[in-house]
């Protein structure tokens, strides 16, 4: 086994759950993002000897950041009409959940508001959130992966909070947040 394949057995399993529940966060659809990680997962392969394996981490989220951008842009169209639907679809859901007396099942209806909200953020906000709340990043890690100054981490972390406790507020969840 040579020094390329070695770095790379090392890198594969450790980073392949984050990319990918980074990219399906992002991407929102699962066949999509393993699409995303298997694109990575060759750019990593191509590039393993530009880069050092201890930094590997931040130039990964920012390859699969920019990769998911890359396939959000792709599909635009679609997504718009994505959205309309899953309008839609919230506002019968809604009506069924308001009869529902358990808790387990509402709170399962609560999850998957917050993730299809979560979903709606502008790439940007999406991104910081998704990768300080759910990855567990801390600011200045996303700050180097995404290539924006620490204080705009803040500021849209701080905006992706404010848009989802607006969004949910009808939901009550804003303490959550």
């Amino acid at each position: 086994m040579n020094l390329k394949s070695a770095k790379y057995n090392f890198l594969f399993p450790k980073y392949k759950n984050d990319i990918y529940n980074y990219s399906l966060y992002m991407i929102g659809n699962r066949f999509d993002a393993e699409d995303v990680v298997q694109n990575v997962l060759i750019k990593i392969w191509e590039n393993i000897d530009k880069f050092n394996i201890l930094a590997a981490k931040g130039w990964i989220i920012k390859t699969t950041h920019n990769l998911c951008i890359d396939e959000l842009r792709k599909r635009k169209r679609s997504f718009k009409n994505e959205i309309a639907i899953d309008d839609n679809f919230d506002e019968m859901y809604n009506e069924q959940c308001k009869s529902l007396i358990d808790s387990e099942i509402n709170d399962k209806i609560l999850n998957e508001q917050i993730k299809m909200k979560i979903n709606l953020l502008p790439a940007n906000l999406k991104s910081v959130f998704v990768l300080y709340e759910m990855q567990g990043f801390k600011y200045k890690e996303i700050s180097k992966a995404l290539d924006i100054p620490l204080n705009s981490v803040k500021v849209y972390l701080l905006r992706a909070r404010k848009k989802l406790q607006e969004e949910l507020k009808n939901y009550e969840l804003q303490e959550v947040i």
